[in-house]
Order: structure tokens, then sequence, then C-alpha cells
């Protein structure tokens, strides 16, 4: 069960579902967003109802433009919008006191993996972090003062204004996914991703809609997690996919970012590829419900 709330970012009412624990004030509370283009009911709310059952507290809501969310444009991912969609939501699960005991748990897959490896080192007093086959980038990446570039990342962050910036990538708009890549060429390739998004998208009432544009804002640093990882505080969990086999995740990248990370942390690689531990009530879902509900439990 659970009941509808909503919050505001960037200036866009962005809306979810809270899903409270049977001791919801003594339990902690996960901040649950999707990847590329997906919605809260393409599989994320059947690991919501996992983890409500395991008796923590879930707020899983839309970016911005996608789903029941509002947003300034539709359909349209910005990492830096819903990195700031994550800090404040953050913000507004902090502000329902009595709802959950104060420690906050931030949980993304794909391309939301990587924004919360990216908002966790931003964003103070987290309890932790479950990323879940993070697109982290296809190159690693180094910099010369790590301290000085994450401050412009931050000062950029909560600066807001996204779309006042120069494109440095726009992509689209154009079909999440496609059968015939000739003549109707998509975001993402592989067949695997065409599999999924058309179950999960095509249940009814998913509000998935097959269209997007992806939008990268020049700035003076990148938004990406190989930059912010030395600086998360919180305890991470970074669960891959093995063999994964989507183009925008290397595996030397993840592994890169993970390394950086100098808090307590956890690797765990899950069969399957990108998209099997996504599929509701397989044993693969409930191999990784059961891995990150362990860690969850551990750190709070």
């Amino acid at each position: 069960m659970f009941i509808e709330k909503e919050f505001t970012s960037e200036g866009s009412i962005l809306r979810g579902r809270w899903y409270a624990a049977q001791d919801a004030e003594n339990a902690p509370c996960i901040v649950m967003c999707h990847g590329t283009s997906a919605t809260v009911p393409m599989a994320l709310s059947s690991y919501a109802t996992e983890f409500q059952d395991k008796g923590f507290n879930v707020f899983l809501y839309d970016h911005a433009g996608f789903g029941r969310s509002e947003g300034k444009v539709r359909q349209t991912i910005n990492p830096w919008v819903q990195g700031r969609g994550v800090a404040d939501a953050v913000e507004f699960v902090k502000s329902q006191k009595g709802s959950h005991n104060g420690k906050i748990v931030l949980w993304g897959d794909s391309f939301a993996g990587m924004i919360v490896l990216v908002v966790a080192g931003l964003v103070e007093n987290l309890a932790g972090v479950v990323s879940f086959t993070a697109s982290c980038g296809i190159s690693v990446l180094d910099f010369e003062d790590p301290e000085k570039s994450v401050s412009t990342l931050k000062e950029i962050f909560y600066k807001g204004g996204f779309d006042q910036l120069e494109d440095l990538v726009r992509e689209g708009p154009m079909p999440v996914v496609s059968s015939d890549q000739e003549s109707n060429p998509s975001l993402l390739l592989p067949i695997q991703a065409f599999r999924w998004f058309i179950d999960q998208g095509g249940q009814w009432n998913s509000g998935w809609e097959n269209r997007v544009t992806r939008v990268i804002p020049k700035t003076e640093v990148p938004f990406s997690p190989l930059l912010t990882a030395p600086f998360i505080q919180a305890p991470v969990l970074m669960m891959t996919g093995k063999e994964d086999e989507m183009p925008q995740i290397v595996r030397e990248v993840q592994l890169e970012v993970f390394n950086r990370v100098q808090s307590e942390k956890q690797y765990y690689e899950i069969d399957g590829g990108h998209f099997g531990a996504i599929y509701p009530h397989t044993p693969l879902f409930y191999e990784a419900i059961a891995v990150q509900s362990a860690f969850i439990k551990s750190i709070t």
C-alpha cells in the first residue's frame, strides 16, 4: 500500500508514492528513482513493495517531465535536472517529521544509478547509497584538482537554471527503443532494452512514452561520479549486471568509480545483464532485493 505525495524541484511539481513501513517512525526511508525514461510502475513499484514488507519506508517518484511528474519540458533527460530532483526529494523526505527515523538512503538504477552517486557526493548526512547497474560513463576521467572541481560542480548544481545553459549534447526527440534501428533508430540500441521497455512500459497505466530527448549542458566540469566518488561520506553498495549488454555501461569505468569511493563500500555482481533483475518476481529480482535489503539494514 502507498499514498501519493509530491514536492517541488526547479519550479516543477514532482509526484511519487510513499510506501510506509509498519513501524514507520523507527525505520529509514529509501528515496528511489528510475533510469532512462522509465516510470514508477515499471518494476520499481515492485521493488518498493518488497522493501516496505522488509520494514523500510520508501519514497519512489518520477523524474521531472516523465510519468506523472510535471516539468518545464516533457520527455527530456538532463542529468543536472534529475540530480537536483534527487537532492530536493531528500529535503522533502527530511521535512516529513515522524514518518521515518531520519536516516535516508538513495537508490537509483541505470542512468539514475549514476545520478545518485553524483548527488551523494554533494548532499550531506545520507545514511547510504544503492547504485544499481549504473551508467557511469564510457571512459575514465581524471581531474587535476578534484576538490576545486567538485566545488565548482556543487556551485553549478545548487545555482540551478539548467535550461538556460548552452547544450553540449542534444539528441532527439527520438524513440527510447526500437525494433528496427535502420528505419527508426532509438536512444537505446540492444534488443534486451526493447523487450524490457515494451514489456514494462506496455502495462496499463504505466505512463511511459516511447519518446525522449537527451540533453547534456555545457558546464565547466562534468556531471560525473568519477569526480564525486571520493567525496561520498555515506556507505555505498554498487550492484552491477554481469555481462551488461548496454553500450553506455563500461565495466572498467564502474570499477574505477567504486575504487574511488573512500567510504564503507560493497561491490556485488548479479547475473542477467542490465535488465535481468528488474523483471519483477523473478529469481534475480529476489536476489537483488535480498542483497540490497541486507546492506540497508546493516547501515541503518
